[in-house]
């Protein structure tokens, strides 16, 4: 496997606290840890909490508790992205300093029209814009029209220059390239907020040396499972995961016993001795 490379191995497990922990993240947070513990690395945990209007401090609680409890072990201090705001918003203003971000006012559905009057190639699935002329900008925000910051691919290419053709990363599979194309003009930071995920997460990753990105299958692959994990069943909680998994219990207990679905905190509850989750698509 690729994470026993004898490369200095660093990886990480970034929850969100909008939520409890259900069996997708206990597979993500197990898997992680278990390479960095086999390569002999790091394993550490952050908490991505830069939206205050969703995150609270009761899940932020849970998710120690239940990692603590599924036996996961991390590397003190945790870094809360919502304590290093200043820190995005330097690197934000680093970006716009050199002329690689723009400001876009349109709204969602004037974002999706334009998508769809697009001429049709092989990403025509994704949003490209410029900012708009000096003018018309000045007067939108005299107005105090919200905007958001976006990444222009195109200035990005021309900066990088011969580099942005040769981003790749390394999977399972070998040498990947990387295609920033398919995801276009990405926002990285909101009117009056510093940060999107986009900005924060990859910052956050090279900050702190992560060398190893642990995702599902599903991820590379885009798989639709048939296991639905929208909610749980126990607690209602939602699941925001695009993993679709089942669960299967220990031998001790048949999987039937228990029904699909139950994030980890309520088999917690149900004081299992260990979870085991596999994809089922």
């Amino acid at each position: 496997m690729l994470w026993r490379s004898k490369m200095s191995f660093v990886t990480r497990f970034a929850p969100s606290p909008t939520g409890y922990l259900h069996l997708g993240h206990a597979f993500s947070a197990l898997s992680a840890f278990d390479a960095a513990r086999a390569a002999g690395g790091r394993f550490l945990l952050r908490i991505e909490d830069i939206d205050q209007g969703r995150a609270r401090p009761e899940f932020e609680a849970a998710i120690y508790g239940d990692l603590a409890w599924l036996g996961v072990e991390w590397e003190m201090p945790v870094r809360r992205q919502s304590e290093h705001m200043d820190e995005y918003k330097q690197v934000l203003d680093g970006l716009i300093e050199r002329g690689l971000l723009y400001r876009d006012f349109r709204t969602r559905r004037e974002i999706t029209e334009a998508i769809a009057s697009a001429p049709h190639g092989a990403s025509d699935d994704v949003f490209r814009g410029e900012a708009l002329p000096p003018d018309e900008e000045a007067k939108r925000l005299a107005a105090g029209e919200a905007f958001a910051w976006r990444l222009s691919l195109r200035k990005a290419r021309a900066a990088l220059g011969p580099a942005y053709f040769a981003l790749v990363f390394e999977d399972e599979t070998g040498t990947v390239r990387a295609d920033p194309e398919k995801h276009g003009d990405v926002v990285l930071a909101r009117k009056d907020f510093p940060a999107s995920y986009h900005l924060a997460s990859v910052w956050d990753d090279a900050l702190q040396g992560v060398t190893h990105v642990i995702r599902g299958e599903d991820c590379a692959k885009r798989r639709t499972c048939t296991c639905c994990c929208r909610n749980c069943w126990g607690c209602r909680s939602p699941c925001t995961t695009t993993t679709r998994l089942s669960l299967a219990m220990t031998a001790s207990v048949s999987p039937s016993v228990i029904p699909r679905r139950h994030c980890v905190r309520c088999v917690k509850a149900a004081k299992r001795a260990r979870i085991f989750a596999r994809c089922s698509g």
